[in-house]
């Protein structure tokens, strides 16, 4: 075999595994994003069940504690920028807002000992903290996959690719400085 044709063959068999790679590449790219956005879905399925429980929770508190007006508002309001809300970072920062407006409305709880032995209002809080859990295990999927997505797309010579075919940095999920002091809550009293 000649010379030439050697250098050929052997470009020839680079640019064929420079495609491959390419494919592979794009292809496992592409996997990656749909896991984050599926992960993301999840977040918002349970972000929305939170906002749907909000309604029943006020109404039975309403009936106990009926001179508690403002809290009510503030629930409304931030349940109303939840479910408004877009991207994560608004998500993020509207589920803070909820969370706190919750935290109140517990606290406020506790005036009342006859609305803690409420069935309706022991059902709605179980159901509450099933959800919070839901919502704690679907953002630690959706940030793993963030992880594992913004990993992929910076190492060399993923990052060649990833930018060649429009492929971006997703953000993570993460708790506002607010989720580091937890309200005090007693059931007990």
């Amino acid at each position: 075999m000649k010379k030439g044709t050697k250098i050929l063959l052997a470009a020839l068999v680079l640019v064929v595994v420079l495609v491959v790679y390419t494919f592979s590449t794009y292809n496992s790219l592409v996997r990656l994003k749909e896991n984050v956005d599926s992960k993301w879905s999840q977040v918002e399925n349970q972000l929305q069940r939170r906002a749907d429980l909000i309604p029943n929770l006020v109404n039975t508190v309403k009936g106990y504690a009926k001179h508690e007006k403002e809290i009510f508002e503030t629930l409304a309001q931030a349940r109303s920028k939840l479910l408004n809300a877009r991207g994560v970072e608004d998500k993020a920062k509207a589920n803070d807002e909820l969370t706190s407006a919750i935290s109140r409305l517990l606290m406020i709880v506790e005036n009342y000992p006859n609305l803690k032995a409420d069935k309706a209002f022991v059902q709605l809080m179980d159901e509450l903290a099933g959800t919070e859990n839901r919502i704690a295990v679907a953002r630690k999927d959706y940030n793993d996959a963030v992880k594992q997505y913004n990993m992929k797309i910076k190492v060399f010579p993923n990052v060649l690719i990833a930018r060649m075919f429009g492929f971006e940095e997703r953000q993570y999920f993460e708790a506002s400085s607010q989720a580091k002091s937890v309200p005090s809550v007693d059931f007990s009293k």
